[in-house]
């Protein structure tokens, strides 16, 4: 047990094993080096003020580096420049016009090729659309569309004329996309006719109706066609408010200029979900915003002309702005877009992509890689996936048997494996490996990047020192942090920087090993406290997923008046696994064995599957409901609400 007083902080248990030591031939040619993290130790602000000017093209050099008075920062006040074009016009003049900016697949099969002269033209035409429609600097456009290539040109023409888009993801229902355009007063909504998810066509236009009958904030709607003509089907259009893509945007001429824009200027708002029901609208700017994302993009993931890099995010989130819109495009990279889920027409889909397209970096979700681990090995095998040369891990603490079948299975043995540790509210990577430099440990993200200053602390706010739990902060400014909630500066001081004055704190629980590394532990939510001994879910869940018998397992803890809570897991097993009471007994042995009696399940339930949002989480305020036999809240944001009626019938001797 940690020689420290119970309660104080979140408590370690597993204890690490392999390492890899960076590849020489990845070193030899990377683009970052250990000499980064001398520089920022040495002069934090000389150093991002450096970057700024390598990485990106001003139209007004800045002569301030940070203004800071906490918890609000200003990054390159008094410089310009205009982001798209910095993603595409610099590209374009620098004659790698036919350079892919995106190969596009359908889910139904379709592809397309969009080169970076494509998206000069196409981003200058749809900024003529939206002045046509009356967007001016400064106004806000939503943005509700699938996974096509016009999602990344919206979002540019916005940022070409400096409006701040709000993307809302395609999976959420009227009510919320209604919250999120009135919250931001926007004033036009782009969106689809729908898109192609699991086989079928999913109406978009009709939910986007629903929505705009309570928002009179919106003037206009610019509609793109993205129905094929053998789905059946017919799109309600309202006269004089609604307009398709192909009318209005095909219409306008191929110039509009890209005026330089204040370094401070609202690039987005991207809402996230908060403690109350009413979600936080998260403010990045432009200069600061864009330079996290390239230079992380370029750092993290080594990126070079000759790559084609895939995130297999979903741009209605923060990975798919920074690390499919602005990161790659800021770089010049040539990317995948990919309309569907792993699974249809079938589960070698994404392997089948890559052996195509030849992708040679793939960015993805813990929970991708356990669905692809409890599918088996056969469907990864049936492809060349040499091509792939990095991979990398979003969204969640990756487990380190993931991390390894990950590296082994999908990286034949040989591919670095960056996890990376961000937020929607950090705008870019903060926590992660350098390819070239670190050593890398399954499960862990490593340390923080040069010029990202982080600590784990007590409840008091003191540092925790190595080997021992707490809470993730962070203790000075990036230039990508962001820049408050919208409307409600109260609240951003409040949420982010009043539980450790002085810090920026994360709302994730985190160790620090005896060598320094960063293990993240998830949400502090998910925390358990049993018997006095504060224990993440995620340690216990790793341990589960150790036994070969175990494809993916999720932990909550349950009222119990005797110890506070109880362990209560969830466990799907692998593909021809039968259940039993001696399989149960199985794994809470395991389970003890790998980190102590005290992480000993007390309920385990054998599930087939479990309830996850569309990109990917778990949920598992959800599975909280269900342990405590509670009706669930709001399950809108789910991939499949049926799920979660499966669970309760599942087999499994819950109770030990």
């Amino acid at each position: 047990m940690p020689d420290r007083e119970k309660g104080s902080g979140i408590e370690t248990f597993q204890a690490e094993g392999l390492s890899f030591a960076p590849d020489p031939a990845t070193a030899a040619t990377a683009n970052a080096t250990a000499e980064l993290y001398a520089q920022a130790a040495a002069d934090p602000r000389a150093f991002w003020a450096d970057q700024a000017r390598a990485l990106l093209t001003w139209r007004t050099p800045f002569t301030k580096t940070l203004e800071w008075e906490l918890p609000f920062a200003t990054w390159f006040a008094d410089g310009t420049l205009n982001v798209a074009e910095n993603c595409v016009d610099r590209h374009v003049a620098a004659g790698h016009g036919e350079r892919v900016a995106f190969y596009w697949v359908g889910e139904p099969g379709d592809r397309r090729t969009v080169t970076y002269n494509d998206l000069h033209r196409e981003v200058q035409k749809t900024a003529n659309a939206l002045k046509a429609l009356g967007v001016q600097q400064g106004d806000r456009v939503a943005i509700y569309m699938p996974m096509v290539p016009e999602v990344a040109v919206a979002m540019l023409a916005c940022a070409r004329i400096g409006a701040a888009h709000s993307v809302v993801f395609s999976g959420f229902p009227a009510n919320a996309l209604a919250d999120r355009i009135n919250d931001a007063e926007a004033k036009v909504l782009i969106t689809a006719d729908g898109g192609y998810r699991k086989g079928t066509f999913f109406e978009l236009k009709p939910i986007a109706d629903e929505a705009l009958r309570s928002t009179p904030s919106i003037t206009g709607v610019l509609v793109y066609r993205r129905r094929r003509a053998e789905t059946s089907g017919e799109t309600v259009m309202q006269a004089g408010r609604d307009h398709w893509w192909s009318d209005l945007v095909d219409a306008q001429g191929a110039a509009c200029p890209a005026d330089p824009m204040p370094a401070e200027q609202l690039l987005f708002l991207l809402y996230t979900s908060g403690t109350t029901a009413k979600p936080k609208g998260i403010m990045h700017t432009s200069a600061g915003y864009l330079l996290g994302a390239a230079l992380t993009h370029k750092n993290v993931f080594d990126i070079k002309p000759d790559d084609t890099y895939w995130c297999a995010a979903d741009v209605g989130w923060i990975t798919g702005h920074t690390y499919i819109v602005y990161g790659p495009l800021a770089n010049g990279a040539t990317q995948v877009m990919y309309e569907g889920t792993p699974d249809t027409p079938a589960w070698d889909r994404w392997w089948s992509i890559v052996e195509e397209l030849q992708v040679s970096i793939l960015y993805c979700a813990p929970t991708a890689i356990r669905a692809f681990m409890r599918q088996g090995e056969e469907h990864p095998r049936k492809h060349n996936l040499q091509s792939l040369r990095l991979l990398g891990s979003v969204g969640e603490p990756i487990n380190p048997e993931a991390w390894i079948w990950y590296r082994d299975v999908i990286g034949s043995g040989r591919t670095p494996v960056v996890d990376t540790w961000w937020q929607t509210e950090t705008g870019s990577i903060m926590i992660s490996p350098l390819p070239s430099v670190t050593t890398t440990k399954p499960g862990s993200a490593t340390f923080p990047l040069p010029g990202v200053s982080a600590d784990v602390v007590d409840d008091a706010g003191a540092s925790v020192g190595l080997g021992a739990g707490g809470y993730l902060i962070l203790t000075q400014p990036w230039p990508s942090m962001l820049r408050g909630i919208w409307g409600a500066p109260e609240r951003y001081k409040e949420t982010y920087w009043s539980r450790f004055p002085g810090a920026y704190f994360a709302g994730d629980g985190a160790r620090r090993d005896d060598e320094g590394y960063y293990w993240l532990l998830g949400r502090v939510d998910d925390v358990m406290n049993v018997s006095a001994h504060r224990i993440s879910t995620i340690e216990v869940e790793s341990a589960l997923v150790d036994h070969p018998t175990v494809a993916e397992a999720a932990v909550v803890g349950k009222s119990d008046s005797l110890t506070g809570q109880a362990i209560f897991a969830f466990v799907i097993l692998k593909k021809g696994v039968e259940t039993s009471e001696s399989s149960a007994k199985e794994l809470r042995d395991h389970v003890a064995k790998q980190i102590g009696a005290i992480a000993r399940p007390r309920y385990l339930l054998f599930v087939s599957d479990l309830p996850k949002t569309r990109s990917g989480k778990i949920m598992r305020r959800l599975l909280r409901d269900i342990a405590e036999g509670r009706s669930p809240g709001d399950v809108t944001t789910l991939a499949d609400s049926s799920v979660l009626e499966t669970i309760r019938t599942s087999s499994g001797a819950a109770d030990e």
